[in-house]
């Protein structure tokens, strides 16, 4: 064994639980991403907390078109699923770390482990699907999101809608040779390969996919969803998608 690695553990729950315990306060935990080309991004996890006034207007508009029972995928430590209740409306989370879904348990609403592409079979059915904080990313890659996106529509209602926020990879020059050596491997060119990483611990290594418009597109066309609309936001990368049975 080598004892260089990280010890596999539930990072991101922990880091949500220490935020948590400390209020939520401004970088009083720090989420450090790791991708497997080595680059380290390091981000506040109170923004898994934000309250509502402090979201961008896109997201806060795709928010609120959430109605009936709510899926709230990759809920994280509850910061929609949270402001979907405290509206009246029926919510669950799922998360696939036990310490996020202890925080928004802890928060007052129902939630539970399970992935994206492996929902638990007890749910029940949905009338909204969210994928917020860029959970288009949890689709994973083009080859993985018509499963993924299939097994989210074996969760919905007839006519449900699914509402997820995505990131363009653009064609940012500090990523241009991560993108190029997807292209060589067969990946598509925004499909990272990260772990989230908690001092000597990190969580496993997974797929998380920044998909162009076009390449949502066509995974969407390949499953029983239909795009109803794709909305960019003024500025940055950033695009709420509308998807609809």
């Amino acid at each position: 064994m080598d004892d260089t690695q990280p010890s596999l553990d539930d990072a991101f729950g922990r880091i949500l639980a220490r935020c948590w315990a400390a209020g939520a306060a401004p970088w009083s935990a720090v989420e450090i991403i790791e991708r497997d080309d080595a680059l380290l991004g390091a981000g506040d996890a109170a923004r898994y907390f934000a309250e509502p006034d402090a979201w961008s207007p896109l997201e806060r508009s795709g928010w609120e078109l959430a109605t009936g029972r709510i899926l709230d995928v990759g809920c994280g430590g509850g910061r929609h699923a949270v402001a979907w209740a405290a509206k009246g409306l029926e919510v669950v989370g799922v998360d696939p770390s036990p310490g996020a879904v202890r925080v928004t348990r802890e928060r007052g609403v129902d939630a539970v482990e399970g992935s994206v592409a492996q929902l638990p079979r007890d749910l029940g059915a949905f009338d909204t699907l969210a994928l917020f904080g860029n959970g288009l990313g949890l689709l994973a890659g083009p080859a993985q999101a018509p499963a993924v996106l299939a097994a989210l529509a074996a969760a919905a209602r007839p006519g449900a809608v699914l509402l997820g926020m995505g990131t363009d990879p653009g064609d940012d020059p500090a990523h241009a040779a991560y993108h190029a050596r997807n292209l060589r491997r067969g990946r598509a060119r925004g499909q990272l390969r990260i772990r989230v990483r908690d001092g000597a611990t990190a969580t496993p290594w997974f797929d998380y996919w920044l998909a162009a418009p076009a390449e949502l597109t066509a995974a969407v066309e390949a499953s029983p969803w239909t795009l109803d609309s794709l909305e960019r936001a003024p500025e940055g990368p950033g695009y709420l998608a509308v998807l609809r049975l």
